[in-house]
């Protein structure tokens, strides 16, 4: 009976999906950050990109680091009880909903992916306090109106919404529909909502370098923006301090200077 049962059914068709003869972003990144979901062909890219940018492992810790003090400052600071999270990975420690329900327990968020790796993983991120929700979207990026419909079953949208895309945009080609993708989702959520961005950018010769090697694996490649491209995003809202920083240097825990990455970050603000 259990063979008939629709959830093993979706499961198994979802692993049919999966692809483990090319890299993987969620996965590479997965490896980046200390994770245990990934495959060799994964950590094999991983370990060449290391030799040509050890700094690209820096991006990939230091950017998580930055998920956690942004979700911490708009739950605890902004008040900010709802979190849209497009691009959501592989989930590891400290995910969003773990960071904002730790500050506010009756915090909602809806994680967003269609990437068959991610969906494997999902029931991971299915988790909540009881006083809050947690929900996970098989839906698309590139049709924000239909993640935002799909979002209204779990986010109150006469309230503001935290929508966080971190580590994603790169994986569209055209800098003018990335920008246009975010427009849209931004125009469906109300006064008060933020956005939170952090992205590769092309800040160094390795970097560049990395994500050339990245792309030419076969993976779906990965597009690496200038500092101005990244700030782009954030027109027409009320940027927080310090601005678009280096991902360390937004709002850091410590005093002690930070290293250098070549990835950027912000929180803009919907007046």
């Amino acid at each position: 009976m259990s063979d008939s049962n629709p959830e093993i059914i979706a499961a198994a068709q979802t692993r049919t999906r999966i692809d483990t003869s090319k890299p993987h972003s969620a996965r590479f990144w997965n490896y980046f950050v200390g994770g245990k979901d990934n495959y060799e062909v994964d950590r094999e890219i991983g370990d060449h990109i290391k030799e040509i940018f050890p700094g690209l492992v820096d991006v990939a810790v230091t950017s998580r680091h930055f998920l956690g003090r942004a979700v911490r400052h708009l739950a605890g600071e902004q008040g900010v009880r709802q979190f849209l999270d497009i691009g959501t990975g592989l989930p590891t420690a400290d995910n969003t909903h773990e960071v904002a329900q730790r500050v506010a327990p009756d915090s909602r968020i809806v994680y967003v992916d269609n990437d068959p790796i991610v969906l494997t993983h999902a029931h991971a991120l299915l988790t909540s306090t009881p006083e809050g929700r947690t929900a996970y979207l098989d839906a698309d990026l590139y049709d924000p109106e239909a993640v935002l419909k799909a979002a209204e079953g779990t986010l109150d949208f006469s309230r503001p919404i935290a929508l966080m895309i971190l580590n994603t945009l790169g994986h569209v080609a055209d800098y003018d529909q990335a920008r246009d993708l975010v427009r849209r989702l931004m125009a469906g959520l109300p006064s008060g909502s933020h956005l939170v961005i952090s992205d590769s950018t092309s800040t160094s010769e390795g970097m560049i370098a990395a994500s050339e090697a990245y792309n030419a694996s076969g993976a779906v490649p990965y597009y690496v923006r200038s500092v101005e491209e990244i700030a782009g995003y954030f027109d027409g809202l009320e940027l927080v301090e310090p601005g678009v920083v280096q991902v360390p240097e937004w709002r850091p825990d410590s005093s002690a200077p930070a290293q250098p990455v070549d990835a950027y970050c912000g929180v803009g603000r919907r007046l």
